[in-house]
Order: C-alpha cells, then structure tokens, then sequence
C-alpha cells in the first residue's frame, strides 16, 4: 500500500510540472489583470496556449488607433510568444480572432497582415467573432492561439 501511495504521489509531482505558464519579458505583465500571456501542456509533443494578443505595443501597452497597426501588432506579439518557445506561426493549430465593429474592410486587413505572417502557410483553423467592445477602450482587435511543438 506505500508503494501504491509513493507511485500515485509521484504521477501527480510530474502532472503538475507538465505545465508551464511564460510571460515574455518585453511584452506587459498580464499578472495584474488574470491571466498569463501562454500555457502549456507537454504530450507527445508540447501544446501552447496563448491568451488574447491585443494590437497594444510593448510594456506600456500602447493602443494605435489604426486598424492596421493594431493587427500588425497584434501577430507581433503572438509572434513573440511563439518564439519564446522556439515555435512558428505554422506551429499554430487554431487561432481566434475577435474584432471591433466587423466590417469587410477589416476583414480585407486582417487577412493581408495574416498573409504576410504566415508566409509559408498552411493557414491555422481560424474563428473570426465580431465584437462591440474588447477589455480595454480603444483596443480593435485580440488574437489568441492554439500552437503545437513535437519533441
């Protein structure tokens, strides 16, 4: 019965450590507000989760009022977080893209910032959700991602 109670011990010492949690340090500390900026999950391979990018530049989070340099931005720093773990945009499996104010103009911007991020594509599975307001005033867009690492 130790032995039993040492082995069921010891699984859930290495189930915890299994996950990891990293926030960039030239992006904003996302502590304050709840939540990290990615997490993973080893398997067979790694998953990572990453939180809602905004389109706020650096530390200081700061918002353009430009749609364009907002997506810009907004896939830098989903960028970032994908090289923090040695990943590419094409690690990415799923990504969901929420938006203020949809509109096909917007739509025309996101997809050719996408394009330019994913250069060699395949494209990841994608939600696009129209929104009337992020967390922040005058944030336009968050994007956040599903990527995977193989060991």
């Amino acid at each position: 019965m130790k032995h039993l109670i040492a082995y069921l011990v010891c699984i859930c010492a290495l189930q915890t450590k299994a996950q990891t949690f990293k926030n960039p340090d030239s992006l904003f500390d996302p502590a304050p507000y709840g939540f990290s900026h990615a997490s993973s999950v080893k398997t067979s391979g790694e998953l990572v989760y990453i939180s809602g990018q905004s389109g706020g530049f650096g530390k200081e989070h700061i918002l353009s009022s430009n749609f364009r340099e907002q997506v810009q931005t907004a896939l830098k720093n989903l960028t970032t977080i994908l090289n923090n773990y040695e990943l590419k945009p094409e690690n990415v499996m799923k990504i969901t893209i929420l938006i203020v104010d949809h509109s096909s103009e917007k739509l025309k911007i996101w997809e050719e910032e996408m394009s330019k991020t994913w250069k060699n594509k395949p494209f990841p599975a994608s939600t696009l959700i129209p929104v009337p307001r992020l967390a922040l005033d005058k944030m336009l867009i968050e994007v956040d991602a599903v990527a995977f690492k193989s060991n």
